[in-house]
């Protein structure tokens, strides 16, 4: 989908700026104006072969079920309220997923237990997230991924993840005077974080603390925070179909998590 055409809740035009490389990603990050204009940015990077060669095949070649419909094909950008009190950070966009909606978390099973879940706890306007557009809310929360192109087998390589890194860590530090709390889905959210809030100004932990369900960081904000108190980096089991499935992942083992955060934030 080309930027400017229509497409609902498109952060971009056809004049946005373009990355085709990571030495452009860093200087377009940094320029950003604002926190708008850093998603629009995000949502039209190229500076990957890889991902993009994958992203746009996956918008071609599409999955039976969604023959008929149009696909993103895109980078997927942060989005949600602009001074949130929670951040919520996945590792990158599902091909069939955000790479076909335009929406992070939207139009696969993760995203239907994720939704409800914050819907349940006040966090989201509606139990549901289909397509962009829809008309979903989220109420003092934001989310973000890692990597913000559908990567082959779910798995981007090391250089992928730091060649995306400086959209992220722009994101944290654009939205670091109203965050209270931020929520990492996985390990690879959570390992992919910490750089993304060392590059922010959080003063950031050594040795790292280890990933898992429930795990609490206190961290000292930066400067830009106006002397708030800590921080809380909550780590939560990603709710993708293996771990829903097998019953790693609960509806109440979620619940908690966004509680916790809810209630912190």
């Amino acid at each position: 989908m080309r930027p400017g055409t229509g497409w609902p809740e498109d952060p971009a035009a056809r004049d946005t700026p373009v990355a085709h490389g990571a030495g452009e990603v860093i200087e377009l990050a940094a320029g950003a104006p604002d926190l708008d204009g850093l998603c629009a940015r995000q949502s039209v990077c190229r500076a990957c072969d890889r991902l993009v060669e994958w992203r746009e095949k996956v918008a071609v070649q599409r999955r039976r079920a969604f023959a008929a419909e149009e696909y993103w094909g895109r980078p997927v950008p942060g989005w949600g309220d602009p001074e949130p009190r929670i951040l919520i950070v996945g590792l990158a966009p599902a091909a069939h997923g955000g790479n076909r909606t335009g929406r992070i978390f939207t139009g696969d099973r993760s995203g239907d237990w994720l939704f409800a879940s914050l819907h349940r706890v006040g966090l989201a306007s509606q139990a549901t997230s289909v397509r962009a557009g829809d008309g979903q809310r989220l109420i003092g929360a934001r989310m973000a991924a890692t990597v913000r192109c559908a990567p082959p087998d779910n798995k981007p390589t090391p250089l992928e993840r730091t060649t995306c890194l400086p959209w992220l860590a722009r994101e944290v530090e654009d939205v670091a005077a109203s965050v209270r709390c931020i929520v990492c889905l996985g390990g690879f959210a959570w390992q992919g974080v910490w750089p993304a809030l060392k590059q922010a100004g959080y003063d950031v932990p050594r040795p790292r603390p280890k990933f898992g369900h429930g795990a609490e960081v206190e961290l000292a904000p930066p400067p830009s925070a106006d002397g708030r108190g800590p921080v809380l980096l909550l780590g939560c089991y990603h709710p993708s179909q293996q771990n829903t499935f097998t019953g790693r992942v609960t509806e109440d083992m979620l619940d908690a998590v966004f509680v916790r955060a809810r209630d912190h934030a």
